[in-house]
């Protein structure tokens, strides 16, 4: 296994224990040594949500939809972050995009401050 993605289960499994804070930390390091994975910002725009850096999760998921422009969790993601910052139109068009893209599902998109940290573990295998 790589350092990359020892950092990034270390990532989530703090996500999973509900400490964002401590995610960050080592999901930065991944994000160092693997900027262009699109699971590591994923993940780290989670973390970064949950402790209220709004800015800085929005630069996360963006970074996400720079990797991958279809992505329907990263367009939902971004949108619910630009609401936490006030900005309504612009986060209207990515929660429209993300439930265009999404595929069909009972449940619908998932909660991004929901404590069970499944939409980052979507992608496990992409990571180096």
């Amino acid at each position: 296994m790589s350092d990359a993605y020892d950092l990034y289960q270390q990532g989530r499994a703090h996500l999973r224990d509900g400490l964002a804070a401590q995610a960050t930390v080592a999901l930065e390091k991944a994000k160092r040594l693997e900027p262009e994975k699109a699971s590591i910002r994923e993940a780290l725009g989670i973390a970064y949500f949950r402790i209220t850096r709004w800015a800085e999760a929005e630069a996360e998921f963006r970074k996400v939809l720079d990797l991958s422009p279809v992505d329907d969790y990263a367009h939902y993601a971004l949108g619910r972050s630009l609401q936490k910052q006030g900005r309504l139109e612009e986060a209207g068009r990515h929660l429209k995009l993300a439930k265009f893209l999404r595929p069909p599902t009972p449940h619908g998109l998932p909660g991004i401050d929901d404590d069970d940290e499944s939409q980052a573990s979507r992608s496990d295998s992409s990571v180096a």
